[in-house]
């Protein structure tokens, strides 16, 4: 993440100059730029956990495949079986290299018979795109990436659906986690999707670049609603446990070694890419794994930083660390080498040993 917000590489959102008048801390981040934070990170990430944060996320990739072989051309592609999915069902998966790497993590979303959204992370729409687009040649399927076309706003606490339903008649109680449904919000038109990535209730809104700016403001304008940026993101999302790709996904990484192994469906028919090199995985056990670390002291571990034995041995990497808001204490997520014991390990936090206890993931669930 680099903190230079006159990149002129780096494009601008639809509401860039709604988090300027904000005064929001601006950064480039995978080729945008985006928020940072707009006050105290802390208090953006306390807000989500306790009433509603606002988040722009309009740096995400939206790309449709369409087409009487969309559906094929998917379970092909990616490493889920996503054919089976009803209309307006979404579906967390990845695509994946033929040795099995993760090329990035991905929400799919089905919006009619033959009609699929697939979101990808901003750092990673060319690949993913260019991916797909060679993977369904052998489909009726046809590829467009409208990304430059949406804006994409998410609305993330327990209190998100009582302030939704204040602008829209969309059935929000029956519109169940990982679902998606179009309807008006705040008089534009939108997809309404019950996902996120903070570990809260929540929505994404999908929407015209050019209605962005109104919908922001009008929900910003609810009494409680709070302007959340990139660091409040992050943390949340550790929390949650949830993976980074970069951080905790990487090409050299495999979804099994990220403990996702459970979205890869060796048991669909497809021969799809990477199935060879996963199912000789899944067979074996992986050479490394993630695991949640809860520092017992106040210096937090960051990603790169080593893992330590009692002896000092390196035996693993931090992969994401960060102080807790919710937890109060420093927490990370850390790839431990194989036979590792997860017990007496410290972190390197320059120099210094701190020590630190192996925990289940996710660190935070929401009741």
């Amino acid at each position: 993440m680099s903190a230079d917000p006159s990149s002129k590489a780096a494009k601008k959102t639809p509401l860039h100059d709604v988090h300027q008048d904000l005064g929001a801390n601006l950064v480039d981040f995978a080729g945008h730029l985006m928020p940072l934070r707009y006050a105290s990170e802390t208090a953006e990430h306390q807000a989500v956990r306790t009433g509603a944060g606002l988040f722009d996320l309009s740096h995400m990739g939206e790309i449709f495949l369409s087409g009487p072989g969309a559906a094929n051309a998917l379970d092909y592609a990616l490493v889920g079986n996503l054919s089976p999915m009803a209309v307006g069902k979404a579906r967390y998966t990845m695509i994946c290299d033929p040795d099995g790497g993760v090329l990035d993590d991905l929400i799919v979303y089905r919006l009619a018979d033959e009609t699929w959204m697939v979101v990808a992370n901003a750092s990673n729409v060319a690949v993913v795109r260019e991916a797909l687009t060679e993977r369904a040649a052998g489909f009726e399927a046809a590829v467009d990436d409208r990304s430059d076309a949406y804006a994409l706003i998410a609305l993330q606490g327990p209190r998100a659906q009582a302030i939704l339903e204040g602008f829209t008649g969309a059935p929000l109680a029956d519109l169940r986690y990982y679902a998606i449904l179009a309807d008006r919000v705040a008089e534009v038109d939108a997809l309404i999707a019950r996902t996120g990535y903070t570990g809260e209730d929540g929505f994404e809104l999908f929407v015209d670049a050019s209605d962005a700016v109104a919908l922001w403001k009008a929900l910003a304008a609810v009494d409680g609603v709070v302007p959340a940026g990139l660091s409040a993101r992050d943390t949340l999302r550790l929390e949650a446990g949830m993976p980074l790709y970069g951080n905790e996904l990487t090409a050299e990484t495999t979804p099994f070694e990220a403990g996702l192994g459970r979205v890869v469906k060796l048991e669909k028919a497809v021969d799809f890419v990477g199935k060879a090199a996963l199912a000789a995985q899944a067979q074996t056990p992986a050479g490394r794994r993630l695991v949640g670390l809860v520092a017992r002291g106040r210096r937090a571990p960051r990603k790169g930083y080593q893992v330590v034995t009692s002896g000092g041995t390196p035996c693993g990497v931090v992969t994401s660390g960060a102080p807790s808001p919710t937890l109060g204490r420093p927490i990370a997520m850390a790839y431990l080498d194989s036979g590792v014991e997860e017990t007496g390990l410290a972190v390197d936090v320059r120099g210094r040993q701190e020590p630190v206890d192996v925990v289940a993931l996710p660190f935070y669930k929401r009741s």
